[in-house]
């Protein structure tokens, strides 16, 4: 049996952990487990490789637009092997860079395979049976395969497999309508592709403020055929094309989709089953995700929990900030709780939709509606949005009434991941207001006015819906 200082399983996050232990004390031993390649989920078939692929999307929506300013271009031809491929190779020189580092360092011994608790604080590692009194749980998370009659004798793809994809497929169905659905519904139509986004859920971006989800969902029909409010009841596969019966949830009338391929785009689920965490005392939740304290410790003493695999927040940026935290009290021996208070998101399709902290309903049940203002600004009322000609396209933001404390921030339109950026970091201020974006000089006309002029027209709720129900009829869902 091997004793280590550390044991990190994941190589995503937790790298962090590991980089900044070894700088400390170069003389620790380290055991860095991963059953994937290197990198973690986000550079290998999330975040990093999606978003190289949406970017020629951006283009391709780019370009279809330019006639509306005078100028005459189309596109000729989409190579989507060459898109494909340019994002494997990006990718996979990163991968390797990793895997290069682990295999090389004096300090680490590097296990590409899987782990999983034989005892407390004993892993068995391919062979071999290691163990440490600290170990760090970075497991990531999988697509989430809902229970549909006949899938399992259908090839079907998901966020992972799609990334192997080499040719174009003609038709595809996707199978979902969350942040995954939104971006490669947005991909693939872009490139060419006939698409048809089946949701469960009776609004698209369930998860989005609702009139930012009915702008996005006007946005994307112009390009995808949207069904939501529908469950997807059987698949099955004839003649060489995919086969989904969906019925309306509402009225229970059943609608039959063809396509090429399908994907299962229906969000991320625990890995941690492999790991077997109860054999190591560790507890988990009704749905698998390690539970862990406000320190992130897990129910065993010392060993840690961050990332997807504690199931909070499932974004990389998350992953980042916890693997801070982790480091504070696993190892410097602080204090630290974290603090969630401000998660920001970006759903990067087109368009882009970004949002931090509270939404409406959750701001008005916590401080009451007389507790809240409510700011709109649309990007067609300033000078750079005219110049670029959009419509709809707006920002959103809350306050608390008596302080101006920002208490969230919503955006639909060009730039949204960009432009949010200066309300998430006056979020993480000691007092958290939104007095010095007021009060900050703004570039004018750059597009970064929409936002403080959005803090600049704060009204009650009930205003602010009369104002997007009759003044700027903006989409409703």
């Amino acid at each position: 049996m091997k004793d280590y200082d550390f044991i990190a399983i994941g190589t995503g996050s937790a790298m962090s952990i590991i980089d900044a232990l070894l700088q400390e004390n170069p003389e620790l031993k380290i055991a860095a487990i991963d059953k994937d390649d290197p990198g973690g989920i986000c550079l290998t078939r999330g975040c990093i490789p999606s978003k190289l692929l949406l970017y020629p999307a951006e283009v391709v929506r780019t370009i279809e637009s330019a006639g509306r300013f005078g100028i005459e271009a189309n596109v000729r031809n989409i190579d989507f092997s060459t898109v494909m491929e340019r994002m494997r190779t990006i990718i996979q020189t990163d991968i390797d860079m990793i895997r290069n580092g682990l295999k090389h360092s004096p300090n680490i011994d590097y296990y590409p395979t899987q782990a999983e608790f034989v005892a407390p604080y004993t892993l068995k590692v391919g062979n071999e049976t290691i163990t440490s009194k600290t170990i760090f749980l970075c497991t990531g998370s999988k697509p989430k395969i809902p229970p549909i009659r006949g899938l399992d004798r259908v090839k079907y793809h998901t966020s992972d497999t799609v990334l192997k994809m080499t040719k174009l497929p003609l038709s595809i169905i996707i199978v979902g309508g969350g942040y995954i659905a939104a971006e490669y519904g947005f991909f693939f139509s872009a490139m060419g592709s006939k698409v048809t986004i089946v949701g469960r859920n009776p609004r698209f971006l369930p998860k989005v403020e609702p009139e930012i989800s009915a702008v996005a969902r006007k946005e994307l029909q112009k390009h995808v055929k949207m069904l939501t409010n529908h469950e997807v009841r059987e698949v099955r596969e004839t003649s060489g094309k995919k086969i989904v019966l969906a019925v309306n949830r509402a009225n229970g009338k059943e609608v039959e989709i063809s396509a090429d391929e399908i994907l299962i785009a229906s969000g991320r689920s625990p890995n941690t089953d492999i790991l077997y965490p109860e054999k190591g005392g560790i507890d988990v939740d009704e749905r698998g995700w390690i539970t862990v304290n406000e320190h992130l410790e897990t129910s065993k003493p010392n060993i840690w929990a961050l990332g997807d695999a504690n199931g909070h927040h499932l974004f990389k940026h998350v992953a980042n900030y916890e693997s801070q935290i982790v480091y504070y009290n696993a190892v410097l021996k602080e204090d630290v709780s974290v603090d969630y208070h401000a998660i920001p998101y970006a759903v990067f399709s087109h368009p882009e939709i970004a949002g931090v902290g509270m939404g409406e309903k959750e701001a008005i049940e916590r401080y009451g509606k007389e507790g809240v203002l409510i700011g709109m600004q649309r990007y067609e009322d300033t000078a750079k949005g005219k110049a670029m000609d959009v419509k709809d396209f707006f920002v959103k933001v809350i306050v608390e009434r008596n302080t101006l404390k920002i208490l969230g921030a919503h955006i639909v339109g060009h730039h949204a991941s960009i432009l949010i950026q200066e309300i998430i970091n006056l979020m993480y201020t000691p007092e958290q207001t939104a007095i010095p974006l007021v009060r900050g000089m703004h570039i004018h006309p750059a597009l970064s006015e929409v936002v403080q002029r959005a803090f600049n027209s704060l009204m009650s709720p009930e205003e602010y819906h009369h104002l997007i129900g009759h003044h700027h009829k903006l989409p409703t869902d």
